[in-house]
């Protein structure tokens, strides 16, 4: 119980530190007086059916407004890293004044130029625009009778050159906006088009802090099928907490009266008896794991997960992340920074009950495992974006920021957290002396081998999830904005509870065929659910999306890949922590000689 109140204390402790660190103020307060300047950003441009693989608005033939000086847009880390490339479209756009059919600038269709537009056009480009951080979308272009998936070489291309934007304004605030394409030109080389823009404004009932509700889904996010998997997963919950309460609880109270029975016959009868399951491996069940220093990195950064994923959770619940630009991603970044010394604890205490000595190797192993993971697929990745100049690319700016939080922040904070967990929770405190010398783990049927239970572990907690998963995947490669983050958090809940049970389970019956490596095969029973994720994610590519192209399979896979490995590595954690103080209480009510 003490060790459990310091855990706590640390967690508080943690939490504190992180809502230090993100007490900010607003960059702008969204408010307008009459003929304010109310500036339009040109985002980004790209295939309808890889959201991901983006160009900057201006690396096709686009010009920009008679506008030409404006304040500097601030990037942050987290619009820099999910491709925001805000560019000034050079419209003059008023405050309150209308702006009647008006011609801002032409171009030219040279033969780069007509190429160009007319790739665009054939790969369905769309692009986004910006408007008091409220975001616009638009097709380049169409061909013949309109925009189909079927459209032949020979089908007439056509451009549309004008934009008319539709703003709605409660008080001095704008709550609404919408973009409308219009006059269709014909894409002929030599040509001139020639662009212009149109702006309206009306008043609005829409209140300022519901103006970005048009862009949500509840038909998608809050359907029926929705609320029926919560239901399945919280029913498949009881169903497992009953059946692991009643089976374990009941075997258990069996074992213990069959063994308290034993202790009363004289050596010789102890002999003759046929002795077997989870008390003959009393002396190695405490046994420290093998590759210490990997498993106890690998718990550290995993409970650092875990408590990064609440924390997110609620921040998400509370302040609504769909209305600022990778707001979400900015958040994630310093909450991990944040609760670095969390994985220093964890891990660091684990290694020094487990007897571990090369504690600074042990240190940067964990504050480097996750990050070198995430940054070593980002960097492979952003070559080949690099390569196509896509606005994925992230900038050598960011990518030194980056380096240096972890450099100065991250592993700082890691050191400080294994020192404390060396001193606080490295004691060796277990119920059962371990044997000097292993004992052999006997012969056992298929079904009972590790790595069959490591397989099938992660079965159940996919279960529980993969419903979720189909929204998740959604909102993120297609174009559906997630904000239902209170299912998110049942979700979570439920996926803590199976997975503990599950894992349970499973060390119960290796235990019970006397095989003592639980450790392990706790921890890749639960991490084992990444697995699957995985797996779902392939299918979903196949079957669910139209996405084509090395970039933007590359950038799916490899992304999908760090999502799997981090909620592998969490279950994993989990997993193990349940087990854990399963296999602690099982030991301490036995009697042992």
């Amino acid at each position: 119980m003490a060790r459990l109140r310091t855990h706590a204390a640390f967690l508080a402790a943690a939490v504190c530190l992180l809502s230090a660190s993100m007490s900010q103020a607003d960059e702008h307060d969204h408010t307008y007086q009459h003929g304010e300047q109310v500036v339009v950003w040109m985002n980004t441009v790209g295939p309808y059916h890889n959201r991901q693989e983006t160009y900057s608005y201006f690396s096709l033939p686009f010009c920009r407004g008679p506008v030409k000086t404006i304040g500097h847009h601030h990037e942050t880390i987290g619009e820099a890293l999910v491709g925001v490339e805000l560019k000034f479209s050079g419209l003059d756009v008023r405050f309150l004044e209308a702006v009647p059919h008006t011609q801002y600038c032409s171009v030219k269709l040279t033969d780069d130029n007509y190429k160009a537009l007319l790739y665009a056009i054939k790969n369905h480009y769309w692009y986004q625009l910006y408007a008091d951080d409220l975001p616009m979308w638009a097709l380049v272009g169409d061909f013949g009778e309109g925009h189909t998936d079927q459209e032949s070489d020979g089908d007439q291309p056509y451009i549309w050159t004008h934009k008319r934007f539709d703003f709605g304004v409660n008080g001095n605030q704008i709550v609404d906006v919408n973009l409308t394409t219009g006059r269709r030109s014909k894409l002929i080389p030599g040509s001139t088009l020639t662009f212009s823009y149109q702006v309206n404004w009306k008043e609005s009932k829409v209140p300022y802090e519901k103006r970005f509700d048009k862009y949500l889904d509840p038909a998608f996010f809050q359907h029926r099928i929705h609320w029926f998997s919560i239901f399945n997963s919280f029913m498949m919950v009881i169903f497992l907490v009953g059946i692991v309460f009643m089976i374990l609880m009941r075997t258990l109270r069996k074992d213990l009266a069959r063994y308290r029975q034993d202790d009363e016959l004289d050596d010789l009868e102890r002999d003759l008896g046929d002795e077997y399951g989870w008390k003959q491996v009393h002396g190695d069940v405490f046994r420290p794991a093998a590759l210490p220093l990997l498993f106890s990195s690998l718990i550290g950064s995993g409970s650092q997960l875990a408590t990064v994923s609440g924390l997110l959770l609620g921040i998400a619940i509370y302040s609504d992340p769909h209305t600022g630009r990778g707001s979400l991603v900015t958040s994630a970044i310093f909450v991990y920074a944040a609760t670095s010394p969390v994985a220093g604890y964890f891990g660091g205490g684990l290694y020094a009950r487990m007897q571990g000595k090369d504690w600074i190797k042990q240190t940067l192993v964990t504050a480097a495992l996750l990050p070198g993971l995430v940054c070593g697929v980002a960097f492979l990745i952003n070559f080949i974006a690099i390569y196509y100049n896509a606005a994925r690319a992230i900038p050598f700016g960011t990518m030194v920021m980056v380096a240096c939080m972890w450099l100065f922040v991250i592993l700082p904070l890691t050191l400080v957290g294994s020192v404390l967990g060396r001193n606080i929770a490295g004691v060796h405190d277990v119920p059962c002396r371990v044997n000097p010398v292993p004992r052999p783990i006997p012969e056992k049927k298929w079904f009972m081998e590790p790595w069959v239970i490591v397989l099938l572990g992660g079965v159940l907690p996919f279960g529980s999830i993969f419903i979720e998963m189909y929204f998740i995947f959604t909102s993120f490669w297609a174009y559906k904005i997630y904000y239902v983050f209170g299912f998110m958090l049942l979700v979570f809940c439920i996926l803590i509870v199976v997975t503990v049970c599950v894992t349970i389970v499973c060390t119960y019956f290796l235990l019970n065929s006397e095989d003592y490596r639980w450790q392990w095969t706790s921890f890749l029973a639960a991490g084992s659910t990444s697995l699957y994720v995985y797996a779902y994610s392939i299918y979903y590519y196949v079957f669910k999306t139209k996405m084509y192209g090395m970039f933007q399979t590359s950038f799916y896979f490899g992304y999908m890949g760090i999502l799997a490995a981090a909620l592998g590595i969490m279950c994993g954690t989990l997993g193990y922590a349940g087990t854990n103080m399963f296999v602690q209480k099982i030991y301490r009510n036995v009697k042992i000689d």
